[in-house]
């Protein structure tokens, strides 16, 4: 009589019992699914090529507008390298500028997941998406995207990890090679994202990356062919492992040698 009469209680208040939150979050889930259809096909694998339409140089050239002082300064051939755009006093506000300086510019997904927050309304699920860009020659970025259709996210990210491209200085730091190329970090060299901390170790020739799958796709596009690594903290977390790594990489220009 006492449960009756508890659930008769919140119905009348218009609060939902045990049974019908448990079937509203199951009619959400099959709701997120239809509405996601075929972008929630096939996440682990995905494809930024496939997401993401490629526009010519040209053309954007023309249609681009730049409404920063560097932008300006790209557009009317004033600065004409991603070096000097990062060594100018002027921030990067815009990724049409990095579009244009490296034209050559490859992009992938590390991660995409779903999160949800709670509102008067209900929960609200978006995506969110990891994404690494960078010319595989020394300049690299990591951004992150949210947005409740996948297309939308992976496009968010692209253009965060533009504006927070960086260029790496790369060299020959393993007293086992003792070279003079670009293969390797040239020391010893720490970051931290959130809880997890990752070391990089220069390694000779014929190594390879000594990495985890996360970092290994950051440090392919930097453009670093051969590292040791030593990872602490949870790694499970992708863009924090992304981050951590992103951050380690930077550091090597802050270091006085």
């Amino acid at each position: 009589m006492r449960d009756n009469y508890i659930r008769t209680r919140k119905r009348s208040k218009g609060e939902k019992c045990e049974g019908e939150e448990r079937a509203s979050v199951e009619e959400m889930s099959e709701e997120l699914e239809e509405r996601s259809g075929e972008e929630a096909v096939g996440l682990e694998g995905i494809d930024v090529k496939e997401e993401v339409e490629e526009v010519e140089i040209g053309e954007e050239w023309e249609e681009w507008s730049p409404k920063t002082a560097l932008g300006r300064l790209v557009k009317e051939g004033k600065i004409k390298t991603m070096e000097e755009a990062l060594k100018s006093r002027y921030p990067l506000k815009e990724p049409q500028i990095v579009d244009i300086l490296l034209p050559d510019l490859s992009e992938e997904v590390l991660d995409i997941n779903l999160v949800q927050r709670m509102t008067d309304s209900g929960r609200r699920v978006k995506f969110r998406i990891c994404a690494v860009v960078g010319n595989k020659d020394g300049f690299v970025g990591v951004g992150l995207g949210k947005d409740a259709l996948v297309r939308n996210g992976i496009l968010k990210a692209i253009r965060n990890a533009k504006l927070n491209i960086a260029f790496v200085e790369r060299g020959c730091g393993s007293w086992e090679c003792n070279c003079s190329e670009p293969h390797s970090v040239p020391f010893k060299v720490v970051g931290k994202s959130g809880s997890v901390r990752i070391t990089l170790k220069p390694a000779p020739r014929g190594v390879g990356l000594v990495a985890g799958e996360t970092p290994k796709k950051v440090l392919e596009f930097a453009g670093i062919k051969d590292v040791w690594t030593r990872t602490k903290g949870e790694t499970r977390t992708t863009f924090n492992f992304a981050f951590a790594t992103f951050d380690a990489l930077k550091k090597i220009a802050l270091i006085r040698r």
